[in-house]
């Protein structure tokens, strides 16, 4: 599994369409150049142009239109998708955002089952048209127990729509945006279909300093027939999180993309840099951030990868991806976080130059932890499957790589939300069992250790219900499916042994954090300090491995790619 480099796009594909879309998008950005990318950044110009290419090329409406509703090359087909944000977070948050909530004001409409309405974002996905998600209020955020739209029933059975949304992607643009809110006499939730352009849709203000529009708009007396609402009832509330979760994956490719364009910069800027008669590159400290960077890097692509394999073979039987996809969301946009930090570690002030990407990067990559539910809020999730995941494996099919042509119906199709204490998992140990590294065995140590912790001494009540023990437990048991996939990854794409094992380097020493967070924690008792002395573990030190991931996979990108100026 290699990095994303524009100028060498060699991926293989598995249609023509999908290889000219890449390429088509690709020669776009670097046609533009980054002095026109970075303008239009640093002036916050709204990217019509890119969606006017994007319209002209109807490539929105082949990748974000079920087969069923599109043209020949329509379909949506989550492998192609991963490899469009990648690309799109590569050149600019920006474009990535259009984009992305342009799919997730997609899923209510693809998840009803107004056949109407669907016809009508086919007709204008062929238009180049972006759609919106309106979910958030400015006084709730996310809580949408809350929300307070409501749809008002009048005599003749229409209704009248009140209310204002926040945080709204694509609010200024979108003919179609998915408002959620509840009927006014019955509490009933209900998504219902708004257009910017009605005169009582009323655009309040853009609610960030950015290219995006990221709006506030209020609802006055807006008139809503039963034509235009996509789900009532239990329905609705189904299709507003199964949309979070389709749309929730999106975030760790747009951190992937982003790393890589900063990793380029920065490894083409210290290896020319010469101080004290050395190459910054020389500095054994300086090879160490940039083995750090790379080798996350690369464990944040297996991963999310693997998980797109999970998600496009889910079905009721199967939904291991409601584990797998907020990981993505949680802990691969955190960890672009880091890789970031690595490599402005190196730069140091050529971080803050108004023409590099870099400074974009170190703005934006703080964002994606931050978009669809906190890291907090995502652990929260994820802690829940716990106990299934670590102590009740089941047998389930071998699932290959998943990178066939075909449409992810069952991402519309997903069905009810709850049930999630019982969704159980493949033994993890099997991935673990793939290799015999210094540094996965370490790792297999700190698991059953921590296992063994959570039996012989397990969290109180109170700490149960201290958010701060929670996360940082959360965290810890975070790591092991994260592990699987990477491992499960690793073996498809032959990645060298050399890499793996650094790889659980970072890893050993991430868990050995966590483990040093939790035992100084008020509440943890001296049978839990006990337990986290011996996890804190020392990755195995390997010289031999270390330089020979250094010279074979981080150097030897110096000058693999720059942006056209």
């Amino acid at each position: 599994m290699n990095l994303l480099n524009p100028k060498h796009h060699n991926r293989p594909y598995k249609d023509k369409r999908s290889e000219e879309i890449m390429k088509k998008t690709i020669a776009f950005f670097e046609n533009k150049g980054k002095a026109s990318l970075k303008k239009d950044d640093q002036e916050r110009t709204w990217y019509k142009e890119f969606l006017d290419f994007i319209g002209k090329e109807k490539i929105f409406a082949d990748l974000l239109t079920p087969s069923k509703y599109g043209g020949e090359n329509a379909r949506w087909d989550m492998w192609r998708i991963q490899e469009f944000n990648e690309i799109l977070g590569f050149y600019g948050l920006p474009y990535w955002y259009t984009w992305q909530v342009s799919i997730l004001g997609l899923g209510p409409i693809w998840m009803s089952k107004n056949e109407k309405l669907k016809q009508k974002a086919a007709e204008l996905l062929q238009k180049g048209s972006v759609f919106a998600f309106g979910l958030s209020e400015k006084e709730h955020g996310a809580d949408v127990y809350s929300t307070e739209m409501s749809l008002e029933k009048q005599a003749d059975g229409s209704y009248l729509a009140n209310g204002s949304k926040y945080y709204i992607g694509n609010a200024n643009q979108a003919d179609m945006v998915s408002t959620f809110g509840k009927i006014k006499d019955t509490g009933e939730y209900v998504f219902f279909i708004a257009n910017y352009q009605h005169n009582k849709y009323d655009l309040v203000k853009n609610t960030v300093n950015s290219q995006n529009y990221v709006g506030e708009y209020r609802l006055e007396n807006y008139p809503v027939t039963e034509d235009d609402i996509l789900a009532k009832g239990q329905e609705a509330w189904n299709n507003a999180l199964n949309t979070v979760n389709v749309g929730k994956y999106n975030l760790g490719w747009a951190s992937i993309g982003i790393c890589t364009h900063a990793f380029y910069e920065a490894i083409n800027h210290a290896s020319k840099r010469n101080l004290y008669g050395m190459f910054v590159t020389d500095f054994p400290h300086v090879k160490q951030l940039f083995v750090d960077a790379y080798t996350r890097l690369i464990a944040m692509k297996l991963y999310a990868s693997r998980t797109a394999d999970y998600m496009r073979s889910a079905s009721l039987e199967d939904r291991r991806y409601l584990l797998y996809d907020p990981i993505v969301k949680m802990k691969v946009t955190s960890q672009g976080e880091e890789v970031i930090n690595s490599l402005w570690n190196v730069i140091a002030a050529k971080g803050f130059e108004k023409d590099t990407f870099f400074e974009m990067a170190t703005r934006d990559i703080r964002a994606l932890p931050k978009l669809e539910g906190t890291t907090h809020v995502n652990i929260a999730l994820i802690i829940k499957f716990l106990q299934n995941f670590l102590f009740m494996p089941k047998e389930y099919p071998q699932i290959d790589k998943c990178d066939e042509a075909k449409d992810d119906t069952f991402l519309f199709n997903q069905g009810p939300t709850g049930g999630l204490a019982n969704i159980q998992f493949t033994d993890y140990n099997k991935a673990f069992e793939l290799y015999d590294l210094p540094n996965v065995n370490i790792f297999k140590k700190q698991v059953n250790l921590f296992k063994e912790t959570l039996i012989k001494a397990p969290a109180s009540e109170d700490q149960k219900k201290n958010i701060d023990v929670m996360l940082t437990i959360g965290e810890m048991f975070t790591l092991v499916p994260y592990a699987q996939l990477i491992l499960e990854n690793a073996k498809i794409y032959s990645v060298a042994e050399a890499l793996i094992d650094q790889i659980f380097d970072f890893i050993v020493r991430d868990f050995s954090k966590y483990a040093l967070e939790f035992y100084n924690k008020e509440s943890s008792t001296e049978k839990q300090m006990e337990y986290c002395k011996k996890m804190m573990i020392k990755p195995n030190v390997d010289p031999g491995r270390f330089m020979a991931v250094w010279k074979n996979f981080v150097y030897n990108q110096k000058d693999a790619y720059e942006m056209n100026r």
